[in-house]
This record gives C-alpha cells, structure tokens and sequence, in this order.
C-alpha cells in the first residue's frame, strides 16, 4: 500500500515539473515528498528523476515508469469515482436473509419502501427459517431476532422490541383470563422457547413465573397460528402478531406486564460494506426505530 501511495506522489512530482508544486498541490511538506521519492527511487534501484535547483527532469527509467504509474493512479481515481456514484446511488442485488414471520408482517412495508427509494437495487431474500453462513454463502445481510451466539461477526441494532402476552377471545372464554403471572401456571404458554419459565415485567419489579405447553415448537408462523385456534397464551413481540390485534383474533392478556425486551441484528461478515447493504441497514434502522 505504500508502494501505491508513493507512485501517486510520484506522478504528483512530474505532473507539477518540481517538488514544490507538488507539494503545495498535496498540502504535505516539501522535504517529506523529497524524501518519499527517494526511498522510493531506492526500492525500484533506480533514478527516477534529474534534480537541479530549478526543476527536475524524468531519467529514461522514470519516463517508463511514470507511463505506468499514470495508468494505475488514473484507474484508481476512476473506481473512487465510480465508488462516490454507487453510494449516492446505489446499485446491485441486494442477497439477504430474513427472519420469515418478522419478515412478511412488519419487515414487508419497509421494503417496499426502500425499493422505491433505490430503483437501482434489487433483491434476492432468503425467508427459510434455517441460519445462513454468512462466511461461507453469497448473503450480504442477515436479520436476527434475539441475542446473537457468533461473536466472530458483526452484529449492527436494529431495534429492541418488547414481548407482550397474547391470547385469542375464544381461549380466554374457555380458560379464564389471568390477571397477575402467578395465574399464568394454570394455562397452555407458549413462545419460540422451549417451556420454563417466563420472567416478566411491569415497570416496578420483575417476576419469573413457571409455565408449561404440550407444545415445542421453533416456528413462529405455526406458534401464532396455534394461537388464534384457542390455544393458549403466547409471549411475543406486537410486530409479529399486529394482523391478528387488527383482526380480533387475538388481544393482549394482563397488559401491564411484558417480556424482557427481544433485540433485532443485522448481522454481517465485514464492517466493510458495500453502499447497497451500508444504506439497507441504515433505512431499517431509522424505520424500525420511530
């Protein structure tokens, strides 16, 4: 990398017929650029430039070599221009993986938003639930829900959404609706978590209360369905469920108490993005943070 930053110096020099001009030109010393050029002069093993007290001249080597560095130091400054093009419009597909209920019920508006804002961008969205290898497969972002086990990437906050407890008109009318958490160990309770216990909170204080489920089950999709069939109460986040809240099939139990608070990640490879992924990122969290 310093070998390329001394070529650009270089061409600096011959471009400015003299050191100081170069100098003025780059805002560095005079002696620093000298002395750049010589070390430089004294990597390649040969004289570069004629230096008199007016002006310097190319040796037959330097004219050889400025040809050539001219050429890298133009298609350098052209990719950073081509660069400075790409983040005020931004371009590509966009490969990202989403969490798949999050995704369809509060993410899809978000997106469609974002498209219309980058007509340049499109997409390829993975909504598998499976975990995608961010080293290993062609993903330039992945959306997590919940706290992140791999430390060896680069989790960016999204939002911090916080869990409150659901539970569908038809269950509550056939099993009573509790009103403190203790109540909570006579129901079916389920989340994406296996059976435990919940702790939950209302401002003051916090309780951890057992609870239990016939059910085990990773899927949110089938968690929220089971639901709305009168199933028991779950503990989720309101985004997952808004459709159901608007549709009546669903309404919120004791809502003075709440889950702790379920983080959201847009977890990536590199802190090195490109503008496509830097601006997708940076849309979500504007959005998801109002």
């Amino acid at each position: 990398m310093e070998l390329l930053n001394d070529m650009a110096l270089f061409v600096e020099v011959v471009k400015a017929k003299g050191f100081r001009g170069a100098a003025d030109a780059l805002a560095m010393p005079n002696s620093t650029l000298s002395r750049r050029i010589s070390l430089l002069e004294k990597a390649i093993g040969l004289r570069l430039l004629h230096r008199t007290t007016r002006k310097v001249e190319l040796t037959e080597a330097g004219r050889i070599y400025y040809e050539r560095c001219k050429r890298i130091v133009d298609e350098a400054r052209l990719a950073h221009e081509q660069l400075g093009e790409m983040l005020a419009q931004p371009s590509g597909v966009l490969r990202a993986s989403l969490p798949v209920d999050f995704a369809v019920t509060y993410l899809t508006p978000i997106v469609v938003e974002f498209a219309r804002a980058y007509p340049g961008i499109t997409f390829d969205f993975d909504l598998t639930p499976r975990r995608v290898d961010l080293v290993s497969e062609p993903f330039d972002v992945a959306i997590r829900i919940g706290e992140q086990e791999n430390s060896q990437l680069i989790a960016r906050p999204l939002a911090s959404l916080k869990a409150y407890l659901y539970a569908s008109p038809g269950y509550l009318q056939r099993s009573g609706e509790p009103t403190v958490p203790q109540d909570l160990k006579q129901h079916e309770c389920f989340n994406i978590q296996k059976p435990g216990s919940w702790t939950l909170y209302n401002g003051k204080r916090n309780v951890t209360v057992p609870v239990g489920c016939r059910f085990s089950i990773n899927s949110v999709g089938m968690i929220r369905r089971l639901a709305t069939l009168d199933m028991g109460i779950i503990l989720t986040p309101e985004e997952i469920v808004a459709d159901e809240l608007a549709g009546g099939r669903l309404r919120r139990v004791m809502p003075q108490w709440h889950g702790a608070p379920v983080p959201v990640y847009a977890i990536t490879e590199t802190r090195l993005l490109p503008a496509k992924t830097q601006r997708f990122i940076e849309f979500l969290q504007e959005r998801l943070r109002r």
